[in-house]
């Protein structure tokens, strides 16, 4: 984790004493579930959850001092708690293996991330939905290779990404399902020394659900399409932060990130307004990815358990989650402050001389009777001779000028073709299927 690109809130999630109370709470719940059945004392759950009410600070330093002598780090934890609860904490952990703490304990935190993200991903859609209607009708060139092609609208820009957003949405609630899982099933999740309604009374105390058939540990399928839904929220976040930096090259200049007062662009060039926070973002959607790769290797561990995935997952569900979030609490506000020029995108717009409109004369010309072949030849004609002008040959006059097009549309029909408005008709229809009607 990198505190430059960290927010406390997820921070906390991963820090120890956090991990440390979850190991409790998992420990406490079942020695709790294990006293309702007779297994053990109340006693033993009572000196637990008194002395939990204390509210008692953490020694983490105390704990990892255990650890650098037993080498094991639940049990590490388990001396230290025992050292505090006295004879009672010796019916702790009875039946358990380290891994349905340590798993439990991942589901929990996993979940707990996943919410905190959900939240991030709704400030991110609130203001994508207010800037989309902000520009809905704001007109502006859309481009497929990076040139010209037919006319869109800013606002259409974003309720793309909106859309998009939606759906990482409920993949993200999907994912969430199904990580929180619970596996309190003992050396090999056979039940052999503790009763699966222990692992029933644990995974409702923390809000998670039983996994079917775990074995020392939960199936990392779940770890891995967790992962891998992270990676695609990720790129969802590049692919708009990369519109926005094409949109603010200098030859473009439709939109641009805000640029504070103050604030400098260059150590070398005053006049340099850059980029800076997309890029940022590019950047940490390429790190979050990174860390898909190693979840869907963790999901072949050998028999019912090895530890490469251990190491791997004390990485990856940090720095993943925090990255993540980072990353949309910047883009939400970037798109929040974001500079849009419409007198630039008209411009833009304008400057090919009518060459967006060139399918609707194509089209006008096979309605008219002209085969496609020959339209498709007549109107690329006249398309070349703008193309090669720079935009300083206006099509819509080169066409009135060819008599083999004169000869299929009036001058009139031709001038019609050109109309801007023509492409916006249906944008009401697209924003109700984005952000529901009106």
């Amino acid at each position: 984790m990198v505190p430059r690109y960290a927010r406390a809130a997820m921070t906390d999630i991963w820090s120890p004493e956090t991990r440390f109370a979850i190991w409790f709470e998992i420990e406490a719940h079942a020695t709790q579930a294990l006293a309702d059945l007779g297994v053990v004392p109340q006693s033993a759950a009572k000196a637990l959850w008194d002395w939990w009410a204390t509210k008692p600070a953490i020694d983490v330093a105390a704990i990892d001092a255990i650890e650098a002598v037993t080498k094991h780090d639940v049990i590490a934890f388990l001396t230290w708690v025992a050292e505090q609860v006295g004879e009672e904490a010796r019916f702790m952990h009875q039946g358990m293996t380290s891994s349905d703490v340590l798993d439990t304990c991942l589901a929990v935190q996993l979940a707990r991330a996943s919410d905190l993200l959900l939240a991030d991903i709704d400030a991110l859609l609130e203001v994508l939905e207010r800037r989309a209607r902000e520009h809905k009708m704001t007109p502006t060139i859309g481009r497929s290779h990076g040139i010209h092609a037919e006319p869109v609208t800013f606002g259409l820009k974003l309720a793309e990404a909106h859309a998009e957003f939606q759906r990482n949405k409920a993949r993200l609630l999907a994912a969430r399902a199904d990580i929180a899982t619970c596996a309190i099933s003992g050396a090999v999740g056979t039940f052999a020394n503790i009763d699966p309604r222990v692992e029933e009374h644990v995974a409702e105390k923390l809000g998670l659900s039983v996994e079917p058939v775990s074995t020392q540990v939960i199936p990392r399928d779940r770890h891995a399409m967790f992962f891998a839904t992270l990676g695609v929220i990720a790129s969802s976040i590049e692919r708009l932060a990369v519109e926005i930096r094409h949109l603010q090259r200098t030859e473009v200049l439709e939109a641009e990130e805000y640029f504070s007062p103050g604030q400098k662009g260059s150590s070398a060039m005053p006049h340099k307004r850059n980029p800076v926070l997309t890029e940022n973002l590019t950047g940490l959607a390429r790190m979050v990815r990174g860390y898909v790769t190693p979840a869907l290797e963790n999901v072949a561990l050998w028999h019912e358990r090895d530890i490469s995935h251990s190491s791997v997952e004390r990485y990856i569900g940090p720095d993943a989650t925090i990255t993540l979030d980072f990353a949309l609490a910047r883009l939400t506000g970037v798109v929040d402050k974001l500079l849009v020029y419409p007198v630039r995108m008209q411009k833009n717009l304008d400057r090919m001389g009518g060459l967006v409109h060139s399918q609707r004369v194509l089209l006008a010309l096979t309605q008219a009777g002209v085969s496609r072949e020959d339209a498709y030849r007549l109107v690329q004609r006249n398309a070349m001779k703008v193309w090669e002008s720079d935009g300083e040959l206006s099509l819509m006059e080169l066409l009135k000028a060819d008599p083999e097009v004169t000869a299929a549309l009036s001058p009139e029909v031709i001038e019609e073709k050109f109309d801007l408005g023509y492409h916006y008709r249906h944008v009401d229809t697209i924003f109700a299927r984005v952000f529901g009607a009106a």
